[in-house]
């Protein structure tokens, strides 16, 4: 088995054409490679190609052109053991709404071939906390059990991989929670984990690697870290002890007074250090009373990114 997880070349996906309408590519020429045991980001704006991205590996969309090979199967000759080395969490509610959580988890158990005795129905259920609901037709449970019972449907047949689509978009402070720490407690068992989200914080706490979509094109995949380390903008926020007469002044500075008269000092680390900074101020005349320093977070590099093309 090779190191990575998923395995894509040049995947191509073009809706419409001839009397379908003009051309519109969702996918363009995507190269990635997503390692095993990673929690992996796939970021992106709305129309990024992100959701046509996640149902080619699901097995949902045909794609136009390329490779995709999930757990060293490939999608084209090998399509049975490829879509069962993988499982998706979606973002949208499709439940019967006649089952019982049990029950769906059964029938989607039988619909991938697991035999009764390898099912684990009733261990999922105390997993996403469904256990005293089991019996419960999913019509009658609330929007954050049915996105529960979206990821036990995911688990149902030991996949390798599991991808989660927005996975806590507009539910409570619990169920995120929750998903967070069976996501990490998937991952330590070894499950190869694929995060799309809108909250950048999460995936910036969560992921290990980061790929960001746009307009159907790669723009950026490295670590986290190292997305993170591209932008070297800090921002510098002092409390003077005292009225300032005259702003600090240097050269690859940008400064501002707040309201509470804090001054507001941006800078990029590569061209001015800190020290450069701080020398300005004293040179002001002005007298700290405390400083504190932020610095650049995934959501400036994701805007930056995009913001470019």
């Amino acid at each position: 088995m090779a190191a990575n997880a998923i395995e894509i070349r040049g995947l191509t996906k073009i809706y419409g054409g001839g009397r379908h309408g003009p051309e519109r590519h969702a996918l363009r020429g995507i190269d990635l490679d997503i390692p095993q045991g990673a929690v992996f980001g796939l970021l992106g704006p709305n129309g990024a190609g992100k959701s046509t991205l996640i149902n080619i590996l699901a097995g949902l969309v045909i794609k136009t052109a390329g490779q995709v090979t999930i757990w060293g199967f490939d999608q084209d000759r090998n399509p049975r053991q490829s879509r069962a080395s993988i499982g998706v969490m979606p973002q949208e509610l499709n439940l019967d709404p006649f089952f019982t959580p049990r029950g769906a988890l059964e029938v989607q158990a039988g619909l991938y071939g697991v035999p009764r005795r390898q099912r684990r129905s009733d261990e999922i259920l105390r997993m996403i906390g469904l256990e005293d609901k089991a019996e419960a037709y999913a019509r009658t449970l609330s929007g954050g059990m049915r996105r529960r019972l979206l990821l036990g449907k995911a688990l149902v047949h030991h996949p390798h991989v599991l991808v989660l689509d927005e996975p806590t978009a507009g539910v409570d402070i619990e169920l995120r929670q929750m998903l967070w720490e069976n996501m990490r407690r998937l991952n330590h068992e070894g499950m190869t984990i694929i995060l799309t989200t809108h909250y950048l914080e999460e995936a910036e706490a969560m992921c290990d690697e980061i790929a960001i979509l746009d307009l159907g094109q790669l723009v950026a995949r490295d670590s986290t870290a190292n997305l993170l380390g591209r932008l070297d903008a800090k921002t510098m926020i002092l409390q003077p002890d005292g009225p300032v007469q005259t702003l600090p002044e240097g050269v690859g500075m940008e400064v501002s007074q707040r309201g509470d008269g804090a001054l507001v000092i941006r800078y990029h680390a590569r061209e001015t250090p800190a020290d450069a900074v701080l020398s300005a101020v004293r040179r002001a005349g002005i007298t700290i009373r405390d400083v504190k320093t932020e610095q650049a977070d995934l959501q400036d590099v994701f805007l930056d990114l995009t913001r470019r093309r």
